[in-house]
């Protein structure tokens, strides 16, 4: 098997530029649809199986997606990108038309095709940092993808009050139509997802087979590889899964209730049809894309340095710490302003979560089965995320009163859990 070269940062920086497009995709889905559902005329109880798409798509497309990419090669089209230009085609045509639903089940179907079409995109993002880097350079790809993922959700956030504010767009919702500014947003989203997948296919050249494969290899079927990959796992996946379960099942709810949460208990909105819940949605957008800008902020000024005097293990419990801190407190916030401080300490865990968990598992992969790991790592990704989705709208229709702040409060509870996991792990173990 050959040996990869180092990239310099400009070559590092081509690799990872799709994922500021891929992060338009989820940056407004993560903002904007659960009041899309709400304006189409959804009960809080009612949004967290509206939102399964995300979670099992996840988990159905990743897996399969990677397996196939560590399987294709064109000398013409390459190993991964075939994968990231039709996931970006699909995807983008996704977003422009998303405004348009006109019932709330087919918004649902139009995320359904959304989230499966990104996932075609991101799984092989995620294989095509280790695809192209030697393992020495693979926290440096991994903290600037970190990166876009940040710039990304701060561009895409800012979107919504740019079109209201500045240029003018209405937010007037007509018998449950989706306003004017929102379908803006959607629009120039679904653009810039493209050309920034296009920009890295143009940009980076992958390796031929011989960089992966070694001769006289096993070779497997999907369903075969994937049982090998998961009885084969390393003891870094099974040290992590608790640590993924509670975090990202945090922070699917807080993707599920923030935004609609402070259009009432910031900005006293009564429903969409107040004037005030436009307000709310802009300003929660904003907050997504603050914690997205402290983001890529500490993924490129603090987080690798802070990673080699502490370790990633102990930096990954502080910044969930942090992340669960910043939830709680919107408990008790009624001025907009306060909740930029709430989610910087999101930011500070967001930073951490996209990065530092791949980081520590890519040097326990195998090359050439980088695709299939990580699909199935990102099983224990969106197993809880399904939990949530069909499980917590029992739990806001019995148990919380469809107090939608209940949400996010038990939120910043499950990442301080995650972070108290974080701390039974030891950096020896996970890197070894």
């Amino acid at each position: 098997m050959k040996q990869k070269s180092k990239q310099n940062f400009w070559g590092i920086w081509n690799l990872s530029f799709g994922f500021l497009g891929i992060q338009f995709g989820w940056g407004l889905q993560m903002g904007n649809m659960s009041a899309i559902y709400e304006y189409l005329g959804a009960e809080p109880d009612q949004i967290p199986m509206l939102w399964l798409a995300a979670p099992l798509t996840g988990l159905i497309v990743q897996p399969i997606v990677g397996y196939l990419s560590d399987k294709t090669w064109s000398p013409r089209f390459g190993r991964r990108k075939p994968y990231f230009f039709v996931g970006a085609l699909l995807a983008s045509i996704m977003l422009i038309f998303m405004p348009y639903s006109s019932t709330v089940w087919m918004a649902a179907g139009m995320l359904w095709i959304l989230d499966s079409s990104i996932n075609i995109s991101m799984e092989p993002f995620r294989a095509y940092v280790a695809d192209i880097l030697p393992k020495e350079q693979y926290s440096r790809g991994y903290t600037m993808q970190s990166f876009f993922i940040g710039l990304g959700a701060v561009l895409s956030a800012a979107l919504p009050w740019f079109f209201l504010n500045v240029m003018g767009y209405s937010d007037e919702s007509i018998n449950g139509a989706i306003p004017a500014y929102v379908k803006m947003s959607f629009l120039v989203g679904g653009i810039a997802f493209f050309l920034a997948v296009l920009y890295t296919i143009f940009k980076t050249t992958e390796y031929p087979p011989e960089y992966y494969h070694e001769e006289n290899e096993e070779q497997y079927g999907y369903f075969e590889g994937l049982s090998k990959a998961f009885k084969t796992m390393p003891e870094s996946f099974k040290k992590l899964a608790p640590v993924q379960f509670f975090t990202w099942m945090g922070l699917f709810l807080m993707w599920f209730y923030f935004t609609v949460t402070i259009t009432k208990t910031v900005f006293g909105a009564s429903g969409p049809s107040d004037p005030s819940y436009s307000e709310g949605i802009v300003w929660g957008n904003l907050c997504f894309g603050f914690y997205s800008l402290v983001t890529f902020i500490v993924a490129l000024q603090i987080l690798p340095s802070l990673a080699e005097k502490i370790g990633n293990a102990k930096v990954h419990a502080l910044a969930l710490f942090l992340g669960g801190i910043g939830l709680l407190s919107v408990g008790i916030i009624d001025n907009k302003w306060l909740l930029f401080l709430s989610m910087s300490g999101v930011g500070f865990a967001w930073a951490s979560i996209v990065s530092m968990p791949y980081a520590m598992i890519a040097h326990d992969i195998p090359p050439k089965q980088m695709g299939i790991f990580m699909g199935l790592f990102n099983m224990f990704i969106v197993i809880p995320e399904i939990i949530a989705a069909l499980g917590f709208g029992w739990v806001m229709s019995n148990l919380f009163d469809n107090n939608k702040l209940y949400g996010v409060l038990t939120a910043g509870i499950l990442l301080i859990l995650a972070a108290l996991f974080t701390l039974r792990i030891k950096d020896k173990a996970i890197n070894s």
